[in-house]
């Protein structure tokens, strides 16, 4: 517990405090100006704050790790379920939301809540409440109706699928044959010759079961929920391409940013990942309490699995219980929301919040009350930050394309005072803002100056020229009063109270552009960059990444078949090796061309990976060395996957092609057999028997086929393929996984499929950005599963480990990986 103290220490230096304790320099014998002596007591009255805060959140801290010990004992010594104590408890009483349900309050609390479970204020009369009416917007649904388009799902489209011409009609005289319909799916069951037809967009996909199923296979039987679940464990990435103001310390010693639809509550020193998981689509802004303890997030909207629009909406959570405490806007936000701020000066008890509506909305909330006080348009161009007057809670500061906005609350109405650059040349982009000790504002623009405007006015009162070369995208101001500026020319700049430069340090060129910057312990800060890294590092110089991710969309995933590594690859052209213990990159190793697939060979001694253009490499896994290259036709490789024994090597092609490799000297040696020629369309999934004798393969167009890979002929005896058994089971098309298919699906809904190597679970990856845990084998009609979020892209891959301890899930435009945990 005393390390956990002397973190907390080393966040904020107290000596200053007493300084300030002692020093009668305010008092009214003071010699000081009467401005000058306001300013020094806001000063003192905002340290007090912030210790303040830093009691209140080492106290929450404490509880959090009294309870992670408590579950941990319950879990050794309980002989039946145990709950631990809830954490919530321990904390300030506010009403709660779980899952999206609001909890109810429990005894008397000390905050407003709302009317109604679950209500929300600023949607009971929404004609009287709002005053801003949006430019016509509807231009955007469309673009959110599926994560994914055509070109992201690899140009997936289906050929010689028409519309069913199959009648849902039963005839009497086939009792052989029990019918279900789901919408665009159609399961009827043959017993005589033992299999099951399905339907997917009209098109029969016919699946024969094992021989010894044959007569006690019954269509109609309920298929049960595996016992095991999943827990997520770990996320890979970090999203700063295009996100800004997306990271903050929090004085827990945990690091929060997000990617996809989950928030990342990382403590570095202990290597642990915690994860607010209530978003249901992209996380698009984040903003960190007074408190330290309470956090804002905002998201985008989205679609449901059923077609359903999902609200854009701002969860207020707690970060030690990670409850949810409000949701604000479910009825008013448009499209996404693009910055979140508290206020500072009145407790934190408002917040300000920019949409990405034609019209670019900023609404100010009282969010203990979900109450909206006021809104109104803030800018036709794009808004990159907002933030409020460090002591002034009525002021607002709002910057983006072309503009710079000092905003006054008047009771419910925004007053606007537009930014006046006089002599100073306009700049293109505003694109972040801070505030200095005495309450001016600092602004950081794409001609890469910092301007100051003087407190309580709209004019500039110093201006530092070219402070950066191109865009400065972030501002942070220090607890010491140094201001730390970065940009897109990758320097990270520090400047005294007077804005002259004290230390200049250049972050490498592999980590990419600044494009947020956060305080860290002691003289360290935090850095977020466009490619996706986290970075802790000094002014000195010395920079050490913590988190790192892809910067384009993933659909390669291999794991390793006898240690807990694997293998991520995508469009960034990086293929990265990680280890699924120590959460750490292992290497990474830059391609020629975007990268579709991945396959080790059993050895695990080499890796092949299949690009986008037709081409193959194999790397050395212990060297990332190049090993061996090859190309085959001239369009995407999808799927790539040596046989069990390692003497075979088979790649499917988007041009209907399978093509067969000899494989010698543990996998340095390749020579062509052949293709395997039958299928109508692009190749998406295959797997070998355990014995490395047969090859089965599914196609865009829903065929199943069969194959001896070492002639490259095609099997079409029924009765030499029923009983197979395979080595994987990563093809959505077959009996043993056809419950897996949910109703009226088009056939391109389920993008990955994994089981267990004990056959007891398998899992699946969608288009919705869900994760499915099912019962294996999966041959009942609507079989149930255990469902998981957390990726906001189409799950694009979905691998167990070597010894089913985790399973690994990549999302597609997203850029994410997660580790679950199987429990």
């Amino acid at each position: 517990m005393e390390d956990g103290f002397s973190s907390y220490n080393s966040l904020y230096d107290t000596s200053s405090l007493l300084q300030f304790c002692n020093d009668d320099s305010a008092s009214a014998a003071s010699s000081m100006e009467v401005t000058d002596r306001i300013a020094s007591l806001e000063q003192r009255v905002q340290m007090q704050e912030d210790e303040i805060q830093l009691l209140k959140s080492a106290l929450a801290d404490v509880v959090r790790r009294l309870n992670a010990s408590e579950e941990q004992q319950a879990v050794v010594s309980r002989r039946g379920p145990t709950k631990a104590r809830p954490m919530i408890a321990t904390l300030p009483l506010r009403p709660t939301v779980n899952n999206g349900t609001i909890l109810p309050k429990k005894g008397s609390g000390t905050l407003p809540s709302p009317s109604g479970s679950g209500s929300k204020r600023d949607n009971t009369t929404p004609a009287s409440k709002s005053t801003v009416r949006r430019a016509n917007s509807n231009e955007h649904v469309g673009t959110l109706t599926r994560r994914d388009s055509g070109d992201s799902k690899g140009n997936r489209t289906r050929t010689g699928s028409t519309g069913s011409s199959s009648s849902g009609k039963r005839n009497d005289s086939k009792q052989r044959e029990p019918v279900f319909s789901a919408g665009m799916r159609r399961v009827t069951h043959c017993k005589e010759e033992g299999y099951v037809k399905m339907f997917l967009k009209g098109r029969p996909v016919t699946m024969f079961m094992p021989k010894a199923q044959v007569d006690s296979y019954c269509l109609e039987a309920r298929a049960e929920l595996p016992s095991s679940k999943l827990k997520l464990d770990w996320v890979y990435g970090y999203r700063g391409r295009d996100c800004r103001s997306n990271l903050y310390l929090l004085p827990t010693g945990e690091t929060v940013y997000f990617i996809a639809s989950v928030v990342v509550l990382f403590n570095v020193d202990e290597q642990l990942q915690r994860h607010y998981t209530g978003h249901t689509d992209d996380i698009k802004c984040l903003a960190v309490h007074p408190d330290k303890i309470t956090i804002a997030t905002g998201q985008v909207a989205g679609t449901s699995s059923d077609g359903k629009q999902l609200a854009p909406h701002v969860r207020v959570w707690d970060s030690v219980s990670l409850n949810t405490l409000h949701v604000l806007g479910t009825n008013f936000f448009d499209r996404a929301l693009v910055c979140l701020a508290f206020s500072k000066s009145n407790g934190g008890n408002t917040l300000c919040a920019v949409d990405d509506s034609n019209d670019h909305v900023l609404s100010v909330w009282e969010w203990q009350r979900e109450d909206r006080l006021a809104e109104v348009k803030c800018s036709n161009e794009s808004v990159f930050a907002t933030d409020f007057h460090p002591t002034d809670s009525n002021i607002i500061v709002t910057c983006g394309k072309s503009h710079l906005y000092f905003w006054t609350l008047e009771k419910s109405t925004l007053v606007k005072k537009q930014g006046l650059f006089e002599k100073q040349e306009k700049p293109k982009f505003v694109l972040c803002v801070t505030f200095a000790e005495n309450g001016d504002t600092i602004t950081g623009d794409s001609s890469g100056n910092i301007l100051v405007w003087g407190k309580g006015t709209n004019r500039i009162s110093h201006a530092i020229q070219g402070a950066h070369e191109g865009s400065i995208f972030a501002l942070s101001m220090l607890r010491n009063g140094t201001l730390v500026s970065g940009g897109k020319d990758r320097r990270l700049v520090s400047w005294d109270s007077s804005y002259q430069q004290i230390q200049m340090a250049e972050v490498p060129e592999l980590f990419g552009p600044i494009r947020t910057i956060a305080e860290g312990r002691g003289e360290t800060v935090l850095i977020g960059t466009t490619k996706n890294f986290v970075l802790q590092g000094s002014l000195d110089g010395e920079f050490v990444h913590i988190t790192q991710g892809h910067t384009d969309e993933l659909w390669g995933l291999a794991v390793h078949p006898w240690k807990p590594h694997f293998i991520t690859c995508g469009y960034d052209r990086q293929v990265c090796l990680w280890d699924s213990g120590s959460h750490q990159l292992i290497w990474t190793k830059s391609m020629e061309d975007a990268v579709q697939s991945a396959g080790f060979h059993p050895s695990g001694s080499v890796v092949a990976i299949g690009t986008q253009t037709g081409r193959w490499l194999v790397l050395d896994t212990d060297s990332k060395d190049l090993v061996a290259v090859h190309t085959d036709g001239n369009e995407q490789l999808s799927v790539i996957s040596y046989g069990p024994d390692g003497n075979f090597l088979a790649i499917g092609s988007h041009d209907n092609y399978i093509y067969i490799y000899a494989v010698a000297e543990n996998g340095r040696k390749y020579s062509r057999v052949g293709k395997c020629s039958g299928h109508s369309s692009f190749i998406t999934h295959l797997d070998w028997s355990t014995d490395s004798q047969y090859l089965v393969s599914n196609s865009g167009d829903y065929e199943i086929l069969y194959w001896i890979p070492s002639v490259c002929k095609q099997v079409v005896s029924v009765e030499t393929t029923r009983d197979i058994e395979w080595a994987t089971n990563t093809c959505p098309l077959g009996f043993q996984v056809f419950g897996l298919w949910p109703d009226g699906s088009d056939g391109t809904d389920i993008n990955a499929v994994c089981r267990t190597n004990d056959k007891n679970v398998m899992v699946t990856g969608d288009d919705f950005g869900k994760v499915h845990l099912f019962a294996y084998p999966c041959s009942q009609f609507r079989a149930p599963s255990h469902v998981y979020g957390g990726h906001s892209s189409h799950v694009t891959n979905v691998s167990f480990l070597f010894d089913d301890s985790y399973l690994v899930s990549t999302g597609g435009k997203d850029m994410s990986v997660m580790q679950w945990r199987i429990v």
